[in-house]
């Protein structure tokens, strides 16, 4: 496997390579739901790129960027064990040489301020951007986002379309713990006692799923309901939401396929999750 740094060398190994070319961007510290974006790439690609980059540009004000997990060397050996070509691991100076305040930014404005991005002002901003950087370094053929960040996904679909784009945007389904919990890096900030809490999150949403299955659609009152058990379970909520699954805008009763959110606080750590509803 070849360790890339610069985006010359990755070019540069590349052009030894042959495709389609998948890309499966990270920011490192990885799990199963990681593995399975890079198993998904290399079934269907000739070359697979697996990249390593702590954004800062999507971390607001007192968020965990310098306290993020980096473990680069575990990770290595790891992509390498499934089959990767090329580990891509810029610093930072390398995907923004004008600097962080000054280095042009992709905004989706139709999402980026819903839901999670609510909560975080600025992040999709720079989630939009450092995805758009590095699919012009690597240009693969298919680019692979996980499931479990749902509004990332139509994000940088959205984006992709909007911007010409020719990567195909594949999501890959949640991988999750044998009790439900969605994978995540920050699952680790997690106590003991709070891991145990952690699984209501996944919980919630399935009594959302199947209230709709059941024919309820009154779903400002599922959503005020799910609040309500993950506040009793001892989460600090941000978000419980059903919306359509490809714009994410407010379900119109139309049959089209929904999507149930949520975020929520426990302890340190941040969780998100989200399932399909109806017809998806």
């Amino acid at each position: 496997m070849l360790i890339a740094h610069t985006i010359r060398a990755l070019r540069a190994g590349l052009a030894e390579r042959q495709g389609p070319v998948g890309l499966v961007p990270t920011m490192g510290n990885l799990h199963d739901g990681h593995l399975a974006l890079v198993t998904a790439a290399a079934d269907a690609c000739r070359t697979t790129v697996a990249s390593i980059f702590v954004n800062p540009l999507q971390f607001g004000a007192g968020e965990d960027f310098e306290d993020y997990p980096r473990t680069l060397d575990a990770d290595a050996a790891l992509l390498e064990g499934h089959g990767v070509d090329i580990l891509f691991a810029p610093g930072v100076e390398e995907v923004y040489p004008d600097g962080r305040a000054d280095t042009a930014v992709i905004s989706v404005p139709a999402l980026s301020g819903l839901l999670c991005g609510a909560n975080r002002p600025g992040h999709f901003d720079g989630v939009a951007t450092v995805v758009a950087k590095l699919l012009n370094m690597a240009r693969p053929d298919r680019a692979y986002f996980g499931e479990k960040d749902w509004q990332q996904l139509v994000l940088i679909r959205t984006m992709a379309r909007a911007l010409d784009m020719t990567a195909d945007i594949v999501g890959v389904p949640t991988v999750r713990a044998a009790d439900g919990l969605a994978l995540s890096s920050r699952n680790q900030y997690l106590s003991e006692d709070e891991r145990r809490v952690a699984v209501q999150l996944h919980r919630t949403l399935i009594d959302i799923r199947e209230a709709v299955a059941g024919g309820a659609r009154d779903f400002g009152a599922l959503e005020d309901q799910g609040r309500s058990a993950l506040a009793t379970a001892g989460f600090k909520v941000d978000y419980v939401a059903v919306r359509d699954a490809e714009t994410l805008t407010e379900p119109r009763n139309d049959g089209r396929a929904l999507r149930v959110l949520a975020a929520a606080r426990l302890g340190r750590a941040r969780l998100i999750d989200n399932l399909g509803l109806l017809s998806e």
